[in-house]
């Protein structure tokens, strides 16, 4: 009876006519005749046809395949999962964590290292997001004569139509002469001192008006 790892009786004839030309092109027939000498002294004479026979049909048999594993329910694997977890101990676990940086450091360093003068000054410029200018436009734009570097800018904050740079201030000066009043991808360039500042400016001018008065009014 034919089953699924069997070879057709056309298969096995072409098979078996196949491995009679082999014999006859063997290149060592002094090996078959050893072999064939210790088939002739341990099968008997009856029995030698069938052995050829279950030769052949295990050497065309196809290797059955492995049967499939059956895969465990997704809620069981999860609850073996849940239980390897338990039964590992707190070190263990500790060391699978996944190890993850600490990004409230690197924030804090950068602050840190860039720390603001207390006499540095700020400058509002009307280029922001909507304009697509970033950061580095207006570094850019503040450093393209080389006479102030990336290094001498303090801080930059954007916003959507304007931006704050902070500088010492006589880079902040030199910013406003070069600047202010230049064209920048189609927008005409307004830089001065922050409101902040200027109002500053004006209090510490108006001291130094009222301080010169009052010495002029002694004199007198």
């Amino acid at each position: 009876m034919q089953n699924d790892n069997s070879m057709s009786q056309d298969e096995l004839v072409s098979k078996i006519q196949a491995l009679t030309a082999s014999v006859r092109a063997d290149g060592n027939p002094e090996e078959l005749e050893t072999i064939k000498k210790l088939i002739k002294r341990n099968v008997p004479f009856t029995l030698r046809g069938y052995f050829a026979a279950y030769l052949l049909r295990e050497l065309t048999k196809t290797p059955a395949r492995p049967a499939r594993k059956e895969r465990e329910p997704r809620e069981q694997r999860r609850g073996q999962a849940q239980q390897q977890n338990s039964q590992s101990t707190p070190a263990a676990r500790e060391e699978r964590k996944p190890v993850q940086r600490d990004r409230s450091e690197a924030p804090a360093q950068r602050r840190e290292q860039r720390a603001i003068p207390e006499d540095a000054k700020t400058l509002y410029i009307n280029l922001g997001k909507m304009g697509h200018v970033y950061a580095r436009d207006l570094i850019a734009l503040i450093t393209a004569d080389g006479d102030i570097s990336k290094d001498d800018i303090y801080q930059i904050r954007l916003h959507d139509k304007y931006s704050f740079v902070t500088m010492s201030e006589p880079d902040c000066l030199k910013t406003i002469e070069r600047l202010q009043g230049q064209t920048h991808r189609n927008r005409t360039i307004q830089v001065n001192f922050s409101n902040k500042d200027r109002k500053a400016s004006a209090e510490t001018a108006q001291a130094g008006e009222d301080g010169q008065t009052a010495g002029d009014s002694v004199q007198d």
